[in-house]
């Protein structure tokens, strides 16, 4: 079964969340983001390039566009292969483990594993931070969703539903 809500983002952008429930005990998340805006993509480039110019209409050194459209595409590549995240999915499977992976608009994925033995708990923790918090009891806190950076509301669904399954995960652990 696949659900799917739109949600916002911290700042305002739009955001996609689906749900795919496999079984009880293995669920999978999905927050995609927009994709890149022509426009803006279209205005950046045309920026760089229009100061190229203007710097070659100065000094007549035609290595100055060379630079510029070699610098812009690098820019561009660089953004898309290693910044620009088009999706982030959560996989909780609750006799394995949990599984994250980001989608890059240039196709290259990352994925992370964590075996269920060493999940404690998962907590939401969006928060204005003023002063240094140290976390008592924890070894590592990883973060999901880093780049969407979705709403309260939007994190609470996913808590929940991932509750559910360690829940379950624990009733079927204590079961003889």
């Amino acid at each position: 079964m696949e659900e799917e809500q739109s949600f916002l983002d911290i700042c305002g952008g739009s955001l996609t969340l689906q749900r795919r429930y496999y079984s009880p005990s293995c669920r999978e998340f999905c927050l995609s983001s927009p994709p890149l805006s022509l426009r803006s993509l279209t205005a950046v480039t045309c920026t760089v390039w229009l100061a190229a110019y203007g710097f070659f209409t100065l000094c007549e050194n035609s290595m100055i566009l060379s630079a510029a459209i070699f610098i812009t595409l690098l820019g561009l590549l660089g953004y898309l292969h290693f910044v620009k995240i088009d999706q982030e999915a959560l996989l909780i499977i609750d006799s394995l483990g949990i599984q994250m992976t980001s989608s890059y608009a240039s196709g290259k994925e990352s994925t992370t594993f964590i075996e269920m033995d060493k999940v404690k708990d998962i907590v939401i923790n969006e928060a204005i931070y003023m002063d240094p918090v140290e976390p008592h009891g924890i070894s590592q806190v990883v973060p999901v969703f880093q780049s969407a950076k979705p709403r309260l509301d939007c994190l609470i669904e996913v808590y929940r539903s991932c509750q559910e399954i360690l829940a379950h995960q624990k009733a079927t652990s204590t079961s003889p």
